[in-house]
């Protein structure tokens, strides 16, 4: 059986390692290993999967800590998918969030996030503001 650790806190996270293993998994939404330091550090709740001290996965929350809360970055290293490792990160996260609504979107998963309890809310709206990744 495959050990996994679940952290949830960014203390000796590698942010270039995971940086390469998400480019490398296909997974790389162009963000550098500082901006996705920051995009963690800035979220509400965080949930960081490892094996062999190797990051296998992510997830994380943004949340106004009251009533609204949204979920990014799930993610599962390839070789690694099928295991429970995705259904565990978003159950730690959804721990944090008594009381709250919990929205996320996907386009290629909804049956996974069904199985967890999330209902299909067929309008989502999305702008980038200026330049992707272009922060003043």
């Amino acid at each position: 059986m495959l050990d996994v650790t679940y952290k949830t806190d960014l203390n000796n996270v590698d942010w270039v390692e995971m940086k390469t293993t998400l480019r490398q998994d296909k997974f790389d939404n162009g963000r550098s290993p500082e901006q996705l330091k920051a995009s963690f550090e800035n979220s509400y709740a965080t949930c960081i999967a490892y094996t062999d001290k190797r990051i296998i996965g992510t997830a994380r929350v943004l949340s106004d800590g009251v009533c609204n809360a949204y979920i990014v970055d799930v993610w599962t290293l390839s070789p690694f998918r099928h295991q429970g490792i995705a259904k565990t990160m978003v159950q730690i996260l959804l721990s944090r969030l008594q009381g709250q609504h919990a929205y996320l979107f996907t386009d290629d998963t909804v049956d996974f996030y069904k199985k967890l309890g999330f209902v299909e809310q067929p309008v989502g709206l999305g702008q980038v503001v200026g330049v992707w990744l272009v922060n003043k």
